[in-house]
């Protein structure tokens, strides 16, 4: 993270220059001082990808963007917003915290959010976000969040896991098994620290796979934008065994669509 590009004459050039070509500012001779213009171009492509997709970020002064990678892999505002709805209490964990977009929707939600991210430069750009935009609930830790689990003496009232779909041999994938980390493998240890677990997925993962390899799946929440299906949220609880409620919702401009029905009347 190169702090330079929180100066007041970098700021500006990036809000003016929003919609120039990255491509010019590269080629230019040397634009600013103390900060490449790679890094210039790489600020202005990430905040225009956030203009639509997580407003509150791009209207706000002084937000330090990741890489362009970075902002499409995270949620947006609505989802983030939506899955925040579904934890309450005192502490939540959140073992893959990438850009703090989530971590952010769950402190408003929370009363304390741990944020565990392995990547050191998300973890600072992170940390300086959540202090502009006033989550000062937030602790972030660059860390294995598995690991931090594994370590941590608390019981936490939630904890969130949203793995990685890109295996570096096998390349975007949507297995449970596939993903990093692998949730498969930490079930029994996540339920020694939790009650409640929310895990977010590829939308491709076939449901009846996913109840049967994670067991005590008490909902599943299918989160779509205008038609499009972004995220499926599986809400496992504690030696559940009932019945599964599956919850649809596709938000549009001006209202959203919703639709409940019990998986196994869907299956009879």
């Amino acid at each position: 993270m190169n702090k330079n590009i929180l100066n007041t004459g970098v700021q500006k050039f990036i809000i003016k220059n929003l919609n120039t070509d990255t491509l010019s500012v590269i080629l230019k001779k040397p634009i600013l001082e103390g900060v490449s213009n790679s890094e210039l171009a790489e600020q202005l492509e990430a905040r225009k990808k956030c203009e639509k997709k997580l407003p509150f970020w791009f209207k706000t002064p002084n937000i330090y963007y990741p890489n362009k990678l970075n902002i499409e892999q995270t949620s947006s505002e609505i989802t983030a917003h939506y899955k925040a709805n579904l934890v309450s209490g005192k502490d939540l964990l959140d073992t893959t915290g990438g850009f703090g977009i989530d971590s952010f929707f769950f402190s408003r939600k929370v009363d304390q959010v741990q944020y565990c991210e392995i990547n050191e430069n998300l973890v600072q750009i992170a940390t300086h976000n959540f202090e502009v935009l006033g989550a000062t609930n937030v602790n972030t830790f660059a860390t294995d969040g598995i690991q931090f689990l594994r370590n941590s003496k608390t019981s936490y009232d939630w904890v969130y896991l949203d793995p990685s779909r890109r295996n570096e041999s096998k390349g975007k994938v949507f297995a449970l098994a596939d993903c990093l980390p692998n949730v498969l493998e930490h079930l029994d240890l996540l339920f020694t620290k939790t009650e409640s677990v929310l895990l977010k997925t590829a939308p491709l993962l076939d449901l009846a796979i996913g109840v049967n390899q994670l067991k005590h799946v008490r909902e599943i929440h299918v989160v779509a934008v205008n038609n499009e299906v972004k995220e499926l949220l599986w809400v496992l609880k504690k030696e559940y065994s009932g019945s599964i409620l599956v919850k649809t919702i596709n938000f549009e401009k001006e209202h959203s669509q919703t639709f409940d029905f019990d998986l196994k009347n869907e299956r009879d």
